[in-house]
């Protein structure tokens, strides 16, 4: 990834090591950003299984 695209996603960039620290996004069909994580770590990161249980309440969610 570069600066500018690290920029365009408002992520974090590490200037010391030129890289941008983990951004996460969760979109739904449409590119609308339903859950954002940003680290500046290891500690913060989206777990699969967590997203899968927020997938699942938003369409249980939506059918009600």
């Amino acid at each position: 990834m570069t600066r500018e695209q690290a920029d365009a996603i408002d992520a974090w960039w590490e200037e010391r090591r030129s890289i941008v620290q983990p951004s996460e996004f969760l979109l739904d069909a449409a590119g609308k950003v339903l859950t954002s994580t940003y680290s500046s770590g290891p500690i913060g990161r989206m777990d699969a299984a967590d997203v899968i249980k927020n997938i699942n309440f938003r369409e249980k969610q939506a059918t009600k």
